[in-house]
């Protein structure tokens, strides 16, 4: 696998995506990835059905990382979701077998695996060694209770930095209580090869907030763009 450059500009994950013009919204203001909710163990606002993430998915333009994020465990499951979805990605969340990896792998050869792993774990750090021998990432979150993503709770960055260097290249993508005001301090503490949010660009309920969608995004690759400046990504605005 290439590996990140060290000056290359961090990658961007917005979360949570429900609606075409919030997808908009996003790549409009550079978004790298895009990630669905599919197939979580709670109910949440952006919590999308699989027919409804495709839909989604299908109307996205080339270039696009589109990501599946599920809680499921079972291999067939995950292996059938992701050919229903048609996503490039997929984000295993709860505890997905790092054993049965390779297996979806060799079912869908174009998918590119993530594991998150729980950065406030005491076993995090065991967890994310054996992660990276099997997935193509690892994202760092915090969990809360019962809730393994999507908390808006950070966790040790100090931590998060020690895996990350121990990795020595791998990617690591940051979660957990990012936020427009916070983002720039993560990505200079632990220098991650990209970022995801959800909680921390939310508007009303299951949607983003264009505002602090386009400061995340400039704070994170250090961009410079004022309000309303934003390329215009054509989506049919349906949904």
């Amino acid at each position: 696998m290439a590996q990140p450059s060290k000056n290359a500009v961090t990658r961007v994950k917005i979360c949570g995506i429900a609606t075409l013009e919030d997808a908009s919204i996003a790549l409009g203001y550079g978004a790298d990835a895009l990630g669905f909710l599919v197939g979580l163990h709670y109910e949440t606002p952006d919590r999308l059905t699989a027919d409804r993430a495709r839909y989604l998915v299908s109307e996205l333009p080339p270039f696009v990382t589109s990501v599946l994020v599920t809680h499921l465990t079972d291999l067939a499951d995950v292996r059938d979701l992701c050919a229903r979805v048609g996503v490039s990605s997929v984000q295993l969340h709860g505890d997905f077998p790092i054993r049965d990896i390779p297996n979806l792998r060799s079912a869908l050869p174009h998918l590119k695996i993530i594991k998150a792993v729980h950065s406030d774990d005491r076993e995090s750090y065991e967890a994310a060694m054996k992660a990276s021998y099997a997935a193509d990432a690892i994202l760092l979150d915090t969990r809360v209770g019962e809730r393994i993503g999507g908390t808006g709770k950070t966790h040790d960055w100090d931590r998060s930095r020690r895996i990350r260097e121990a990795l020595e290249g791998f990617p690591v993508i940051l979660a957990g209580g990012l936020g427009p005001d916070n983002v720039e301090s993560a990505i200079e503490r632990v220098q991650p090869f990209g970022v995801d949010v959800n909680t921390g660009v939310q508007g009303k309920p299951g949607r983003k907030d264009p505002d602090r969608v386009r400061r995340f995004i400039a704070r994170a690759k250090q961009l410079r763009t004022e309000p309303g400046q934003r390329e215009s990504v054509s989506l049919e605005q349906t949904g």
